[in-house]
């Protein structure tokens, strides 16, 4: 299907008229379907790992590609889609969450190849990264209220995890870091959530599981050219 095309109205310049313009749309299908996925799928795995469900000592190593490629790659092209799709939230969200994933699964392929000693106990290195990593996901919390209730669940459960583990890995003291384990694979399953209903969404052309929308997106939705034009549509 050819992309649409607006025509606007030919204008005059003095005596001369001037060509119409063409503004050339290229609809996207919503990046945090996407994004959401690659989250909830690599921070479920982690998480575990971390609250002590499975594994052990060495198992970071064996999820760090895939955490690496699906959380860090597949969600850091969710993020500059969003991008294009004029979505500041996703954008930030899935960019640096995307760009973390992807540093996780390089450190730990350090870590396999013994050119960096795996630290015993206490892990400050880490622990300062999940201070920064949690500021800005308690900031897109507080923006994501202005979108709907299961986004903003999703961000408060990892923004909460973030500051728990960040506790744990500075302290050195592993009930803290198992709390944020917890945390996140709260935020996972809700991630899971919020993914589906997107994509549901999106296929039926309605709301099938509800997201618990704002009145300002619901408005805004009224007013919305077609499906995450740039610069038509705020594509979640």
């Amino acid at each position: 299907m050819p992309n649409p095309v607006i025509r606007m109205p030919t204008q005059t310049s003095g005596t001369e008229p001037v060509a119409p313009a063409e503004v050339l749309l290229q609809p996207i299908a919503a990046p945090s379907i996407l994004g959401l996925y690659g989250f909830s799928a690599a921070t479920f795995m982690v998480a575990a790992n971390i609250a002590h469900w499975y594994g052990s000592s060495t198992t970071a190593l064996y999820l760090a590609p895939f955490a690496a490629a699906f959380g860090g790659l597949a969600q850091f092209l969710a993020g500059m889609w969003a991008f294009k799709a004029r979505d500041g939230l996703a954008t930030a969200m899935h960019g640096m969450w995307g760009s973390f994933w992807i540093a996780y699964g390089i450190l730990n392929l350090l870590f396999a190849t013994h050119s960096l000693a795996v630290p015993q106990g206490a892990f400050p290195a880490l622990g300062f990264w999940f201070i920064g990593l949690a500021a800005i996901t308690w900031a897109g919390t507080a923006a994501a209220t202005a979108e709907n209730k299961a986004l903003t669940s999703v961000l408060a459960f990892l923004a909460l995890g973030s500051t728990l583990f960040a506790i744990g890995q500075i302290t050195g003291y592993d009930g803290i870091s198992v709390a944020g384990g917890w945390s996140f694979i709260i935020s996972a399953i809700l991630a899971w959530y919020t993914a589906s209903a997107l994509m549901l969404e999106g296929t039926f052309g309605r709301s099938v599981w509800p997201v618990g929308k704002t009145e300002r997106a619901r408005q805004s939705a009224a007013f919305n050219f077609g499906l995450g034009e740039p610069g038509v549509k705020h594509g979640q």
